[in-house]
Protein backbone atom coordinates (compact mmCIF):
# COMPACT_ATOMS: atom_id res chain seq x y z
CA UNK A 1 0.00 0.00 0.00
CA UNK A 2 1.27 3.44 -0.86
CA UNK A 3 0.44 5.43 2.30
CA UNK A 4 0.17 8.70 0.37
CA UNK A 5 -2.21 7.59 -2.39
CA UNK A 6 -3.91 4.47 -1.00
CA UNK A 7 -2.93 2.52 -4.13
CA UNK A 8 -2.36 -1.15 -3.37
CA UNK A 9 -1.41 -4.42 -5.01
CA UNK A 10 -2.14 -7.90 -3.76
CA UNK A 11 -1.94 -11.63 -4.54
CA UNK A 12 1.04 -11.40 -6.90
CA UNK A 13 -0.94 -13.32 -9.51
CA UNK A 14 -4.25 -12.79 -11.27
CA UNK A 15 -7.62 -14.41 -10.72
CA UNK A 16 -8.32 -16.91 -13.48
CA UNK A 17 -11.46 -18.67 -14.66
CA UNK A 18 -11.51 -22.10 -13.00
CA UNK A 19 -12.60 -23.89 -16.20
CA UNK A 20 -10.52 -22.13 -18.86
CA UNK A 21 -7.54 -20.91 -16.77
CA UNK A 22 -7.78 -17.55 -18.58
CA UNK A 23 -7.46 -14.26 -16.75
CA UNK A 24 -10.91 -13.02 -15.77
CA UNK A 25 -11.76 -9.57 -17.14
CA UNK A 26 -12.65 -6.95 -14.53
CA UNK A 27 -15.16 -4.18 -15.03
CA UNK A 28 -15.28 -3.21 -11.35
CA UNK A 29 -14.80 -4.73 -7.93
CA UNK A 30 -14.32 -4.13 -4.23
CA UNK A 31 -11.99 -5.40 -1.57
CA UNK A 32 -13.71 -6.53 1.64
CA UNK A 33 -12.83 -7.31 5.24
CA UNK A 34 -12.12 -11.00 5.79
CA UNK A 35 -11.31 -13.24 8.71
CA UNK A 36 -9.57 -16.64 8.58
CA UNK A 37 -11.87 -19.23 10.18
CA UNK A 38 -10.06 -22.52 9.54
CA UNK A 39 -6.86 -24.03 8.14
CA UNK A 40 -6.60 -27.19 6.07
CA UNK A 41 -3.00 -28.24 6.64
CA UNK A 42 -0.92 -28.90 3.54
CA UNK A 43 1.09 -32.06 3.01
CA UNK A 44 3.10 -33.56 0.16
CA UNK A 45 0.78 -34.08 -2.81
CA UNK A 46 -2.15 -32.21 -1.22
CA UNK A 47 -1.92 -28.43 -0.91
CA UNK A 48 -3.59 -26.97 2.15
CA UNK A 49 -5.82 -23.92 2.22
CA UNK A 50 -7.15 -21.16 4.41
CA UNK A 51 -10.91 -20.86 4.85
CA UNK A 52 -12.42 -17.50 5.65
CA UNK A 53 -15.51 -15.42 6.03
CA UNK A 54 -16.11 -12.08 4.34
CA UNK A 55 -17.96 -9.01 5.57
CA UNK A 56 -19.84 -8.17 2.36
CA UNK A 57 -21.35 -5.05 3.92
CA UNK A 58 -18.03 -3.24 4.36
CA UNK A 59 -15.87 -2.29 1.39
CA UNK A 60 -12.25 -1.41 2.00
CA UNK A 61 -11.76 0.08 -1.43
CA UNK A 62 -12.10 -0.31 -5.16
CA UNK A 63 -10.29 -2.66 -7.52
CA UNK A 64 -9.21 -1.37 -10.92
CA UNK A 65 -7.17 -4.20 -12.47
CA UNK A 66 -6.86 -7.99 -12.49
CA UNK A 67 -3.51 -8.72 -14.14
CA UNK A 68 -1.25 -11.74 -14.43
CA UNK A 69 1.01 -10.06 -11.81
CA UNK A 70 -1.67 -9.25 -9.24
CA UNK A 71 -4.84 -7.40 -8.31
CA UNK A 72 -4.64 -3.61 -7.98
CA UNK A 73 -6.88 -0.97 -6.46
CA UNK A 74 -7.31 1.99 -4.13
CA UNK A 75 -8.05 1.71 -0.40
CA UNK A 76 -10.87 3.92 0.82
CA UNK A 77 -11.20 2.79 4.44
CA UNK A 78 -9.32 4.67 7.14
CA UNK A 79 -9.22 1.54 9.33
CA UNK A 80 -6.40 0.17 7.19
CA UNK A 81 -4.25 3.28 7.40
CA UNK A 82 -0.63 2.17 7.60
CA UNK A 83 0.61 1.57 11.12
CA UNK A 84 4.23 2.25 11.89
CA UNK A 85 6.78 3.24 9.29
CA UNK A 86 6.67 2.56 5.57
CA UNK A 87 8.96 -0.22 4.33
CA UNK A 88 11.36 0.41 1.46
CA UNK A 89 11.05 -1.85 -1.59
CA UNK A 90 14.20 -3.81 -2.43
CA UNK A 91 15.63 -3.65 -5.93
CA UNK A 92 16.06 -7.02 -7.68
CA UNK A 93 19.83 -6.95 -7.16
CA UNK A 94 19.38 -6.57 -3.37
CA UNK A 95 17.34 -9.78 -3.05
CA UNK A 96 19.50 -12.79 -2.18
CA UNK A 97 19.42 -16.40 -1.03
CA UNK A 98 19.15 -16.50 2.76
CA UNK A 99 16.93 -15.74 5.72
CA UNK A 100 13.75 -13.71 5.36
CA UNK A 101 10.28 -13.45 6.88
CA UNK A 102 6.72 -13.41 5.60
CA UNK A 103 3.74 -11.59 7.09
CA UNK A 104 0.61 -13.70 7.00
CA UNK A 105 -2.81 -14.13 8.57
CA UNK A 106 -3.63 -17.76 9.37
CA UNK A 107 -6.15 -17.17 12.19
CA UNK A 108 -8.86 -14.55 12.63
CA UNK A 109 -7.61 -11.10 11.61
CA UNK A 110 -4.17 -11.30 13.25
CA UNK A 111 -1.16 -10.84 10.94
CA UNK A 112 2.04 -12.43 12.25
CA UNK A 113 5.64 -12.66 11.09
CA UNK A 114 7.10 -16.10 10.23
CA UNK A 115 10.66 -17.19 9.40
CA UNK A 116 11.40 -18.40 5.86
CA UNK A 117 14.44 -18.97 3.69
CA UNK A 118 14.77 -17.61 0.16
CA UNK A 119 16.36 -20.63 -1.52
CA UNK A 120 16.49 -19.36 -5.11
CA UNK A 121 16.26 -16.04 -6.97
CA UNK A 122 15.34 -16.74 -10.61
CA UNK A 123 16.57 -14.69 -13.59
CA UNK A 124 14.28 -11.89 -14.75
CA UNK A 125 11.50 -12.99 -17.08
CA UNK A 126 8.72 -10.66 -18.26
CA UNK A 127 5.31 -11.50 -16.82
CA UNK A 128 6.64 -14.16 -14.46
CA UNK A 129 5.07 -14.52 -11.00
CA UNK A 130 7.71 -17.03 -9.89
CA UNK A 131 10.78 -14.90 -9.22
CA UNK A 132 11.71 -16.46 -5.86
CA UNK A 133 11.60 -19.87 -4.19
CA UNK A 134 10.72 -19.62 -0.50
CA UNK A 135 10.93 -22.39 2.10
CA UNK A 136 9.11 -22.07 5.43
CA UNK A 137 11.41 -22.69 8.41
CA UNK A 138 9.19 -21.31 11.19
CA UNK A 139 8.04 -24.20 13.45
CA UNK A 140 4.75 -22.43 14.34
CA UNK A 141 3.75 -22.03 10.70
CA UNK A 142 4.84 -25.56 9.78
CA UNK A 143 2.79 -26.99 12.66
CA UNK A 144 -0.37 -25.05 11.76
CA UNK A 145 -0.35 -25.00 7.94
CA UNK A 146 2.42 -27.38 6.85
CA UNK A 147 4.09 -24.40 5.11
CA UNK A 148 2.61 -22.42 2.23
CA UNK A 149 -1.10 -23.00 1.59
CA UNK A 150 -3.73 -21.65 -0.80
CA UNK A 151 -4.99 -18.38 0.58
CA UNK A 152 -1.53 -17.10 1.56
CA UNK A 153 -0.97 -15.44 -1.81
CA UNK A 154 0.06 -11.85 -1.36
CA UNK A 155 1.77 -12.46 2.00
CA UNK A 156 4.64 -9.93 2.01
CA UNK A 157 8.21 -11.27 1.98
CA UNK A 158 10.70 -9.13 3.92
CA UNK A 159 14.49 -9.39 3.87
CA UNK A 160 17.14 -7.10 5.36
CA UNK A 161 14.43 -4.65 6.48
CA UNK A 162 12.98 -4.24 2.99
CA UNK A 163 9.94 -5.53 1.12
CA UNK A 164 11.29 -7.96 -1.47
CA UNK A 165 8.10 -9.60 -2.73
CA UNK A 166 4.92 -11.54 -2.07
CA UNK A 167 4.04 -15.23 -1.86
CA UNK A 168 2.28 -16.42 -5.05
CA UNK A 169 2.15 -20.23 -5.28
CA UNK A 170 2.48 -23.38 -3.19
CA UNK A 171 4.45 -26.38 -4.42
CA UNK A 172 2.03 -29.31 -4.41
CA UNK A 173 4.71 -31.94 -3.76
CA UNK A 174 6.52 -29.84 -1.12
CA UNK A 175 4.01 -28.03 1.11
CA UNK A 176 6.80 -26.23 3.00
CA UNK A 177 7.86 -24.39 -0.18
CA UNK A 178 6.34 -21.87 -2.53
CA UNK A 179 7.07 -19.22 -5.12
CA UNK A 180 7.13 -15.47 -4.72
CA UNK A 181 7.02 -12.47 -7.03
CA UNK A 182 9.38 -9.52 -6.62
CA UNK A 183 7.71 -6.43 -5.16
CA UNK A 184 9.37 -4.25 -7.81
CA UNK A 185 7.62 -6.26 -10.54
CA UNK A 186 4.27 -5.66 -8.81
CA UNK A 187 4.98 -1.92 -8.54
CA UNK A 188 5.85 -1.74 -12.24
CA UNK A 189 2.62 -3.61 -13.09
CA UNK A 190 0.57 -1.32 -10.82
CA UNK A 191 1.79 1.76 -12.66
CA UNK A 192 1.14 0.16 -16.05
CA UNK A 193 -2.36 -1.03 -15.02
CA UNK A 194 -3.31 2.40 -13.65
CA UNK A 195 -2.38 4.06 -16.94
CA UNK A 196 -4.59 1.76 -19.05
Amino acid sequence: VDPETGLFGTLGHGINDVDTATLMPMESGSIMYASVTDVKKGESGAPGELHGSFDVNRDLGDLYANTNLGIYGVLRDGALSPRGEAVEVAAREEVHVGGATILSNIAGEQVEEYQVEITHVYPAAAGDTRNLMVQVTDPRLLETTGGIVQGMSGSPILQDGKLVGAVTHVLIDHADRGYGILAQNMLDQAAQAQNT
